[in-house]
């Protein structure tokens, strides 16, 4: 046959077309052994396997009827799996070396075609060099288009899941709680590339050490799928063999499984579960620590997943990881400062004839963390008790531990038996003192980061009169049994740490059945509402008849508090006052002369006979006659002696010297000085409490059984006249 230039393409392309598929199978096995990771995946392999068809027929169609290489139309399905490949994370010099060895191979089967067809070597050089020229233009124009979409597609991809990664910084960690911050991972994953999640994290009592073979016990904490029957089920199943875990529940992963050697590696990994399921495990991250693994599971989406689907779990993961290990350090750290401020708060108050308490104490919402808002119940000689409530500034544990250093100071202050004004003048100085040691014990806090307020208050029973002063905290409110309540006007202090500043006392008359409230800023300050609303909404709940304290504290918090956990500490201490009437006080004046102790002496056994404690004459006349006598010796006049008949029986000496008698041990041959020795031995407790003028002796006896001389103190009160 004589072939011309222009014929002997078209003909050798004409004669090799009946062997399209003979050419189809041998470019696909070169390109199997050249370029496997484009078998690697089933979808991927029968995606390149139709590509080399279609453009094996393009080829051979374009060369047979001499179109230009340009002109060659390439698969109308190219773009869209150039496309393809770029979903699935491969590399666009795969694609551009699949193409070049694909045209190599059909270059060198239409080459071996042009001896057959002629003998003319002229012709056979020119045609080849035609050939060439023409497989290296459709090359250029197929490899430009494929590309092109394949980079249009990496681009479109980028972006997309740097909106994703940007959408979790935002969505994924909004509290410092650790289960919604897992459950914002989940949802956010099903809602862009997961058709189920689940996240476990390692339930260990300390989550800084890494986790071991054989101990990985984790706790369901999120989980989350768009399909129905939770088909992750299905793939846990298949994993395990086991059943599905409910949320919160505790499972162990089996040595060896898949999350077991995620979370001992810290390695993500891909894994296919059958024909239409794959997962990708991420193991939970932070700071060296593994807190955890998370599981993504894709079930009715096109494809399996694939690197760049697992790149995207890890970059989501290590931000919700970063998220969890914040809310869990806070978590341990809210956990470690409540404990400590609960430790810190008492755990009961005293039964008291004085006053009837009770107290709430709730911890702010979990933004701010425990505070350092405190009450305090505090028993006083002479049937007094004080009634007290701070706040320190700050959060944390720092702040529960300031607290817990004030109320100890507080009641240290208050065991001297200190006026109000001037316990908090000296509470004030304590203050500043800790305010200076941590300016000294680092750089970044001054002394003005330590400050708080306090309320303190005295109630005497036996007068029905309270005695309050305040450091820069609320006023109290007060509701006698008229049901009305009013708030206390008392003279404006300083919160405490500022120092040089005064504070003043009021007092102020508690009629039997009188009720204040004592509380912190917690109670009354909201965001929908200012202190003084909070203020009139506190009186109204007070004036709400109740059936006891404990109810009338629950309608106060239920009608001034959210339904959740308040935004400050709440501190609130409600104290219904009794009265001590002729029944329980016994009052004398004693002249300065040493003859009435005598009398001092009977006039007790008198009224312990008609109280019926004539168990208590022999104890309580030899308590009264020492200090009595002290009283006219060391004292002033005028001298006045009290007994009170409550849970214990109170005997008070009072006078108007300020010398203040102290313990001191006699010697063998010492006339006197075994006075206040005696009252020690014979009272349960014994002290001395100083007023504007003058002071008081005083101290209390244990009711029933009296109390008996040791053998020591039975000698040194050998020679005692009218001792036995």
């Amino acid at each position: 046959m004589d072939l011309t230039a222009d014929s002997l393409l078209s003909r050798a392309a004409h004669e090799l077309s009946p062997r399209a598929d003979e050419l189809i199978h041998d470019v696909e096995q070169w390109l199997r052994h050249e370029v496997p990771e484009l078998w690697a995946e089933p979808d991927i392999a029968q995606m390149t396997r139709e590509n080399v068809a279609e453009h094996v027929i393009a080829v051979l169609s374009g060369i047979e009827h001499d179109i230009e290489p340009r002109r060659i139309n390439p698969p109308a399905a190219d773009a869209e799996r150039a496309r393809r490949l770029a979903q699935r994370g491969k590399s666009v010099t795969a694609m551009l070396r699949a193409f070049r060895l694909a045209q190599g191979r059909i270059l060198d089967r239409l080459l071996e075609e042009l001896p057959r067809l002629t003998s003319d070597a002229d012709l056979i050089n020119a045609e080849a060099r035609k050939l060439i020229a023409l497989m290296t233009g459709y090359l250029d124009c197929t490899s430009e288009t494929g590309v092109l979409a394949f980079q249009a597609e990496r681009d479109r991809q980028v972006q997309w899941r740097l909106s994703v990664v940007n959408e979790a910084s935002v969505r994924v960690g909004t509290t410092l709680d650790i289960a919604r911050t897992a459950q914002e991972l989940a949802d956010l994953a099903t809602e862009h590339f997961a058709d189920a999640v689940t996240v476990d994290l390692l339930d260990t009592s300390s989550g800084d050490e890494p986790p071991a073979m054989g101990t990985l016990v984790v706790r369901r904490v999120a989980q989350r799928s768009v399909m129905d029957g939770c088909p992750e089920t299905t793939s846990l199943e298949a994993i395990y063999g086991e059943s599905p875990v409910p949320p919160e529940q505790l499972q162990k992963y089996p040595d060896g499984s898949p999350p077991a050697r995620a979370l001992i590696t810290g390695r993500p990994s891909r894994h296919h579960l059958g024909s239409s399921a794959s997962m990708l495990l991420v193991p939970l991250c932070a700071r060296g620590t593994t807190l955890g693994v998370a599981q993504f599971f894709r079930h009715h989406k096109p494809d399996a997943y694939g690197d760049e689907d697992l790149l995207l779990a890890q970059e989501v993961a290590a931000r919700a990881a970063v998220a969890i290990d914040n809310a869990r350090r806070y978590t341990h750290a809210r956990a470690t400062a409540l404990t400590l401020q609960r430790s810190l708060l008492p755990r009961s108050t005293p039964a008291l004839s004085a006053v009837e308490v009770a107290c709430r104490y709730l911890p702010a919402s979990a933004q701010l963390g425990v505070g350092g808002d405190w009450y305090d119940v505090i028993p006083l000689s002479g049937a007094r008790v004080a009634l007290v409530v701070g706040d320190v500034v700050g959060h944390g544990i720092h702040a529960a531990a300031t607290m817990g250093r004030l109320r100890t100071a507080v009641r240290t202050l208050a065991d001297i038996d200190l006026p109000p004004d001037e316990l908090l003048t000296h509470l004030d100085d304590v203050v500043i003192r800790l305010a200076a040691e941590v300016s000294t014990q680092t750089d970044t806090e001054s002394a003005g980061d330590i400050g708080a307020t306090c309320l303190y208050a005295v109630y005497d029973p036996v007068a029905g009169r309270c005695t309050l002063a305040r450091a820069g905290h609320r006023l109290p409110v007060v509701m006698t049994r008229g049901g009305t309540a009013d708030i206390v006007e008392l003279p404006a202090g300083p919160p405490l740490g500022l120092g040089g500043l005064p504070f003043e006392a009021a007092e102020i008359d508690l009629p039997e059945g009188s009720l204040i409230a004592l509380y912190t800023d917690g109670l009354i300050e909201a965001l929908d509402h200012d202190a003084e609303a909070g203020l009139t909404r506190l009186c109204h709940a007070l004036e709400q008849s109740s059936a006891s304290l404990e109810a009338t504290c629950d309608t106060v918090l239920e009608a001034l508090l959210p339904a959740d956990r308040p935004r400050d500490d709440v501190a609130l201490l409600l104290a219904r006052t009794h009265t001590f009437g002729d029944r329980q006080v016994a009052t004398w004046d004693v002249d300065a002369d040493p003859a009435e102790v005598a009398q001092a002496r009977t006039s007790v056994s008198e009224q312990l006979t008609t109280w019926g404690l004539e168990e208590l004459d022999f104890t309580a006349g030899l308590i009264v006659s020492e200090l009595v006598t002290n009283a006219i010796r060391y004292g002033r006049p005028p001298i006045q002696l009290r007994l009170i008949h409550d849970r214990t029986l109170m005997c008070e000496v009072a006078d108007a010297g300020s010398t203040t008698p102290y313990l001191r041990r006699a010697r063998v041959f010492d006339e006197g000085g075994r006075g206040l020795f005696l009252v020690a031995q014979l009272a349960e407790h014994w002290g001395t409490r100083h007023a504007r003028r003058g002071k008081t002796v005083w101290a209390e006896c244990a009711l029933g059984t009296p109390k008996f001389f040791s053998d020591a103190a039975a000698l040194d009160l050998e020679g005692i006249p009218g001792v036995v």
